[in-house]
C-alpha cells in the first residue's frame, strides 16, 4: 500500500484546512486509516482514525469538535477536515494504514503503512 498525504499549508489561526490521503495498492486489506501530528521536538501523536466502511471514527480530545475524518471509498482517499486552526496545530501530518488493531487505532505501533507527511503551520 502507498499511501500519499497533501493539502497542508500555512494558516491563520481559526482558519480552515482539508488533508487528503490517496491510497493506492492492495488498500482492501486495511480497514483501519488514520492521521498522526508530529511538531517539532515532540512525539508523533494520534489525530484521527476511521474504519474502511466509515461505520467507527474516533478523534483526539484536542481535537474533537474542530477535525473531522471521513473517507472516499471510490477515491481511495481519506480526509482530515480541520476547522478553527489554532498555533498548536502546527505540526507535520501524517496518514497511516493498519490491517487490524489489536489495542487501540490512537497506537503508532497499530500501522503498517505511512505517508509521506505534509506541513500544516498555523500562524497567531
Amino acid at each position: 500500500v502507498q499511501l500519499q498525504a497533501s493539502g497542508g499549508g500555512l494558516v491563520q489561526a481559526g482558519g480552515t484546512l482539508r488533508l487528503s490521503c490517496a491510497a493506492s495498492g492492495r488498500t482492501f486489506s486495511y480497514n483501519i486509516w488514520g492521521w498522526f501530528r508530529q511538531a517539532p521536538g515532540k512525539e508523533r501523536e494520534f489525530v484521527a482514525a476511521i474504519t474502511r466502511t466509515a461505520v467507527s471514527t474516533w478523534r483526539s480530545d484536542s481535537v474533537k469538535g474542530r477535525f473531522t475524518i471521513s473517507r472516499d471509498n471510490a477515491k481511495n482517499t481519506v480526509y482530515l477536515h480541520m476547522n478553527s486552526l489554532k498555533p498548536e496545530d502546527t505540526a507535520v501530518y501524517y496518514c497511516a494504514a493498519a490491517s487490524r488493531i489489536t489495542n487501540s487505532p490512537t497506537h503508532v505501533s497499530e500501522y503498517d503503512y505511512w505517508g509521506q507527511g505534509t506541513q500544516v503551520t498555523v500562524s497567531s
